[in-house]
């Protein structure tokens, strides 16, 4: 005798599927508010980031509390500007994926972010590069945070290539309307791989550079000033930055890797002397006007990425930062 509630022929996994169990409308709401209230931290962390990488010194060439480094046309209060200007941006985006959305929405919200930027800085840039790059991780970390996945850099990182990695390719070769960039400039004409070309990679320099930089002096005792000086100096050494090519050429180029090189055989922040040797660095850099602006942007990057997996319970969902 067939039950009365089963047909007499199932019609395979659709039928099974929907007898599985709904999430009750409570459950839903309550998973609703905490991806929203996620949003929001993430946006948070981002900012803190940002502020993290500015007042942070000695920063050789760049803009902090202490002095505007090798620019004379924005100062600190130029970059406060800007982070006002970008809070609700880093929650925008980090509710976009969550959403999974397609890669062109994300693009809008970012060029919109860049028009408030300039408007807040009177046309100068200040955090061009950091919009892409924190507001792409905010994305990924928010989709992970939505499929119910650690935080890891595995898992952000994957996220990044799986959700995105097609549209982050086909960016890299795409010619935006109007001028190039100076970073798009100075990429072509060295033949360096600049912000767009590090997205599309699943930001290798965050991953594989600045991270296990921070994390080792982390893990020696020292502090987190210290692990951020020590993940700038191996960024300056590891990474075309087109900022750096853009007003030092090929040759500016070299005394940055060469500069920060020395700095980390020497023992970077474990040497009693640190201080003095980046604060030597930073006045040789400004004597030339160079300025690692790409190499900061990724060191805030690695500073969102850092926090964001370590907020363990705080997030509600486990976390494992080496991935």
């Amino acid at each position: 005798m067939r039950g009365l509630n089963r047909p007499a022929n199932p019609p395979g996994d659709g039928w099974r599927a929907a007898l599985a169990p709904v999430p009750h409308y409570t459950q839903k709401r309550r998973d609703a508010r905490d991806n929203l209230a996620f949003s929001r931290t993430l946006a948070r962390l981002a900012l803190r980031s940002l502020y993290q990488e500015l007042v942070l010194y000695p920063k050789p060439g760049l803009v902090s509390l202490v002095d505007n480094g090798s620019h004379r046309d924005m100062d600190a209060s130029t970059f406060m500007r800007s982070l006002f200007a970008l809070r609700r941006y880093f929650f925008l985006i980090a509710e976009a994926g969550m959403r999974g959305a397609p890669f062109n929405e994300l693009q809008r919200l970012a060029i919109a972010a860049e028009r408030r930027m300039l408007r807040a800085t009177g046309g100068i840039n200040t955090h061009r590069g950091a919009i892409f790059a924190l507001g792409m991780l905010c994305a990924a970390m928010a989709y992970c945070r939505a499929q119910k996945m650690p935080l890891s850099d595995a898992t952000i990182r994957a996220t990044l290539l799986i959700q995105w990695g097609d549209a982050l390719a086909g960016h890299t070769h795409a010619q935006a309307p109007g001028q190039p960039s100076h970073g798009q400039q100075v990429a072509a004409a060295h033949a360096v791989g600049g912000a767009r070309e590090e997205g599309a990679l699943g930001f290798p320099s965050v991953f594989e550079i600045a991270l296990p930089r921070m994390r080792q002096t982390l893990a020696h005792g020292r502090d987190w000033q210290a692990a951020k000086i020590d993940a700038l100096f191996a960024l300056m050494q590891h990474v075309s930055d087109t900022n750096v090519y853009h007003r030092g050429g090929a040759q500016g180029a070299a005394l940055v890797r060469a500069r920060s090189a020395a700095f980390l055989a020497a023992g970077g922040t474990a040497n009693p002397g640190w201080h003095a040797m980046a604060l030597d660095c930073h006045r040789a850099f400004v004597a030339q006007r160079l300025s690692p602006g790409g190499a900061a942007d990724l060191l805030a990057a690695a500073c969102l990425v850092h926090q964001a997996c370590a907020l363990g319970d705080a997030s509600g969902l486990p976390s494992r930062g080496r991935g």
